[in-house]
């Protein structure tokens, strides 16, 4: 489903403190941004924002920053916070293609990669964010000791994925093709979308790869 154009969307992002206008200008400087030197995580899409804003208030040793294509998007998941100051969370509207204009060689620790959208033809297989050319990208920005933490319903894109992952040489663990009957469950923060699907009785595929060094 399209989310709606909503007038002024832009403007309204910088009303938030949790919003970040110039993002570029941080690159190398994330963590003079947050003040300290805790690792730095990252999720891809954001959603409503359920997700970052969990971890974000659970682990505040840890700097969390969402990056969302729309400024629509965004504007709904800011909302969440309803203008809370929340000192390690950050949201940003950018193209995560060019992840590595927006962070430094090794400068984030994790990213999250949500229900992310399965472009299922085969055709449009470049534009998933499991496609190789991303994992590179995101094999730049990460740390040697990385990971990327991956999650969806979708079994098609989990396969793909795994594939993907396999051919640029990351390493995985913890994958399960049904995550809420497995013994990650517990830990496990779930987005608006998973507690949709999940109440439909749709499995979830989650995986976990870390970076290896060519």
């Amino acid at each position: 489903m399209r989310l709606r154009n909503i007038p002024g969307a832009e403007a309204a992002l910088r009303e938030y403190p949790t919003f970040v206008d110039s993002p570029l200008s941080y690159k190398g400087r994330w963590k003079e941004r947050f003040g300290n030197d805790h690792p730095i995580h990252v999720e891809i899409g954001c959603g409503k924002g359920r997700f970052i804003n969990t971890l974000a208030k659970r682990h505040p040793d840890t700097n969390f920053i969402a990056v969302e294509l729309k400024a629509e998007v965004v504007l709904r998941a800011l909302q969440r916070t309803e203008y809370e100051t929340i000192p390690n969370l950050a949201f940003i509207q950018f193209d995560a293609s060019k992840i590595s204009e927006l962070f430094a060689d090794h400068e984030i620790a994790r990213i999250y990669l949500n229900f992310s959208d399965p472009w299922p033809k085969a055709r449009h297989a470049k534009r998933r964010l499991t496609y190789a050319s991303f994992l590179n990208n995101y094999r730049q920005v990460l740390t040697q000791d990385g990971e990327i933490h991956m999650k969806t319903d979708n079994e098609k894109l989990f396969e793909f994925s795994l594939n993907q992952f396999a051919a640029e040489r990351f390493q995985m663990k913890n994958i399960t093709f049904d995550l809420h009957q497995s013994k990650l469950a517990e830990e496990n923060v779930m987005t608006e979308y998973e507690e949709r699907f999940s109440s439909r009785g749709q499995r979830i595929y989650r995986v976990e790869a870390s970076c290896l060094i060519k």
